[in-house]
């Protein structure tokens, strides 16, 4: 059991010189995705970042260790600084804590971490990337697109749809992040923060995610964007059909409703997550024409009355969204 309360077992570790040096650590939660998480790994030791940096491993299927074993292996071919840690509790955020609390334990002069999901690979200067903006903006807490990548050849069309674009544009400061499939994190936020990091409560991709950044922007720190900074996320073809794109819009709604009441749970504050929810109601119908007309998509017109409906069902809980951090 790690002092975060999470229950983490080491599955692999390779030889240090010296865990002292390591400044950066690169963590990748993993669930059932073995040969893909080969790929984001081979990515990720590719990475020359200008500070010493190391890989953690987070296996979130302790009965099947498929991503475990897949991790072992590529690390005694692939010689770098890595550890392979089981977090024997399953769910989303108890991956990311358990990777988050490995990071801080193996390494004390850790300066920040970077999380990266196992459905991704990263551009050849991610890391740079990320750590240039952090310096450059003094933010705390660094996102970057997660670009998709369809495994349909026909399903390019989807790419403009606001379910799989970036939440942002340009490099520079924003007002807050949603997801950690993409993001580094500064080691200030990581001692400040309350533990465990992400809500257990919340254990689905997208809400945990999104009510940590909502905690963190509550205590103060800053975010920002980097644009060059991306990864491309691998999009399996039952992800682009009408209806999977229909339900992650309406539980895009409902995470937004879910991490409202996080933030203000009485019910004055209830009764203004209803008023935004019949107001964007009421609205959706020039919104999904505007975004009609940007993308090209008709389908993307349906998207503003999808989320509002979501908001005010507020039902989430697809079992194949557990790493998918969009929100």
């Amino acid at each position: 059991m790690s002092p975060t309360g999470e229950d983490i077992s080491i599955h692999f570790q390779s030889e240090r010189e010296n865990a002292a040096d390591i400044e950066l650590v690169v963590v990748v939660p993993t669930w059932r995705r073995p040969d893909h998480l080969v790929k984001t790994l081979k990515t990720i030791v590719s990475q020359r970042p200008d500070v010493p940096y190391a890989t953690v491993v987070a296996e979130n299927d302790p009965n099947g260790l498929g991503g475990a074993e897949a991790a072992k292996r590529f690390f005694l071919e692939h010689r770098s600084d890595s550890t392979v840690i089981v977090a024997h509790r399953r769910g989303h955020s108890h991956a990311c804590n358990a990777g988050w609390a490995a990071a801080l334990d193996n390494y004390p002069n850790l300066r920040a971490i970077a999380v990266i999901y196992d459905d991704a690979v990263a551009a050849p200067e991610w890391l740079d990337g990320l750590v240039a903006v952090q310096e450059g903006h003094a933010a705390d807490i660094v996102g970057g697109p997660q670009l998709p990548v369809f495994e349909d050849p026909d399903a390019q069309k989807w790419k403009h749809h606001p379910i799989f674009s970036p939440h942002y544009d340009a490099t520079g400061p924003v007002p807050r992040l949603f997801s950690a499939g993409n993001v580094l994190i500064t080691r200030a936020v990581l001692d400040a923060m309350p533990r465990p990091f992400l809500n257990p409560a919340l254990n689905f991709a997208g809400v945990g995610d999104g009510d940590f950044f909502n905690r963190c922007r509550a205590k103060g720190f800053s975010f920002a964007w980097a644009a060059e900074a991306w990864v491309a996320e691998t999009v399996p073809r039952d992800h682009t059909t009408a209806s999977w794109i229909r339900a992650r819009s309406l539980e895009q709604g409902a995470i937004s409703t879910l991490l409202e009441h996080q933030r203000d749970a009485t019910f004055a504050g209830r009764l203004r997550t209803l008023g935004k929810s019949v107001g964007l109601i009421a609205a959706s119908l020039p919104r999904g024409l505007k975004l009609w007309s940007e993308t090209g998509l008709a389908m993307a017109s349906l998207y503003p009355f999808h989320v509002a409906v979501g908001r005010l069902t507020a039902r989430i809980g697809r079992a194949d969204e557990q790493y998918r951090g969009r929100t």
